[in-house]
């Protein structure tokens, strides 16, 4: 028996008295009239950047608009010509170290937080925390209220060992000093584009 399974034994063999889990069945989970709005807003305020493309825009010059000195550009995606890099081809994820501007697709936004649900589709997801600078293309019609709704739309991809994960803005830390550092333990900035349909 491992440590940890020690430690679960003999907590559950004092545990004296047992309630039931609550009903999440009566919860009102908060909901907005304007859910872009509000995950816009929500995006901005923990240092996102979020820009609505219009469907005569071509994605590739704008990403270089936004990025003009990237020189490594990661991205598996079939729409994003200028990538240098892509995850699915590299030998290792340290391959990847040393991008610029890391370019993903994520699934669905919550007005709530912030968040983007990112699956794994591709081989190699170290370009989701590796990159200087994340981009991550969404569809703009696909926000939802609140993590309650959210949830219920999470699926996996099975040929990625179902690894996914919920990513608001860039990486931030203030636990040392009290000091605002971007970029601590992923990427330094992050802008949502969100695509027509």
């Amino acid at each position: 028996m491992s440590n940890k399974e020690d430690i679960l034994k003999r907590y559950r063999e004092n545990v004296k008295v047992r309630y039931d889990m609550p009903s999440l069945d009566d919860i009102k989970a908060i909901t907005y009239p304007e859910p872009l709005v509000q995950f816009i807003k929500m995006s901005e305020s923990v240092g996102g950047q979020v820009i609505e493309v219009s469907p005569d825009r071509d994605i590739n010059t704008l990403i270089k608009e936004l990025y003009p000195d990237a020189k490594e550009i990661a991205s598996n995606l079939p729409e994003i010509t200028i990538a240098t890099r892509n995850p699915d081809t590299v030998g290792r994820a340290r391959d990847l170290n040393g991008t610029d501007v890391g370019i993903i697709r994520g699934m669905f936004g919550v007005a709530e937080n912030g968040c983007i649900w990112i699956p794994q589709q591709m081989k190699e997801k170290a370009v989701c925390f590796i990159s200087e600078n994340l981009i991550i293309l969404m569809p703009k019609s696909q926000i939802v209220n609140n993590m309650h709704e959210a949830y219920k739309r999470i699926e996996f991809d099975k040929q990625y060992d179902g690894y996914g994960t919920f990513i608001s803005g860039p990486s931030k830390t203030a636990d040392i000093a009290q000091v605002l550092v971007m970029g601590a333990q992923a990427a330094r900035s992050v802008t949502v584009l969100l695509m027509p349909e």
